[in-house]
């Protein structure tokens, strides 16, 4: 991906001026909406990775699109990147921003695969957990998937704990399948 390194640039940038105004919180919230908004949207996509659509249009529908939901700092990264004609970069920008926002604050991603999503009372546990295994807090993120049956898949930086029912299931069957165990006819 030719866009990652200019990408991570722009976002240190960003997170340095967002420092030096004490909106380095909020700039992360902007950037995670902004990089929800055009992953959910692939008219916005399209259009801000269009070489057709000139990028003063571009930088308006951003504007319009974004206008009172973020602060001037983001605004400030539509202009910049409007002036540097590299608007296709601003979903790798939001999310190179938040990458670099959680390794400063010391944030970790936890992925938490469920059968069933989460419950506010059961995500609030699983951030207990993760404090009392890594010492830091972590961002969770849910992944939906019914094949895992029941349990869950707890995935911290390179730890992973499995205490899903399909695990459990191939483990039986591995069991089984090793067992010396020859059935009387």
């Amino acid at each position: 991906m030719k866009e990652a390194r200019p990408a991570l640039r722009y976002a240190k940038a960003i997170l340095n001026l967002a420092k030096d105004q004490g909106l380095d919180s909020e700039v992360n919230d902007n950037m995670k909406l902004i990089a929800e908004t055009i992953a959910e949207s692939n008219d916005l996509d399209a259009m801000l990775k269009s070489p057709v659509i000139k990028v003063t249009d571009k930088n308006k529908v951003l504007t319009a699109l974004f206008g009172n939901k973020v602060n001037n700092v983001t605004k400030g990264l539509f202009n910049l990147l409007a002036e540097n004609k590299r608007m296709l970069m601003l979903k790798a920008v939001a999310k190179q921003y938040t990458v670099i926002y959680d390794y400063y604050k010391n944030m970790q991603v936890a992925t938490v695969t469920t059968a069933v999503p989460l419950t506010e009372a059961l995500e609030t546990k699983i951030q207990n957990k993760i404090v009392a295994i890594t010492g830091n807090s972590a961002t969770i993120e849910n992944i939906v998937n019914p094949d895992i049956i029941g349990g869950f898949i707890l995935r911290v930086g390179d730890k992973q704990y499995d205490a899903s029912i399909s695990n459990q299931f191939n483990e039986l069957r591995r069991e089984f399948d090793n067992s010396h165990y020859i059935p009387k006819l």
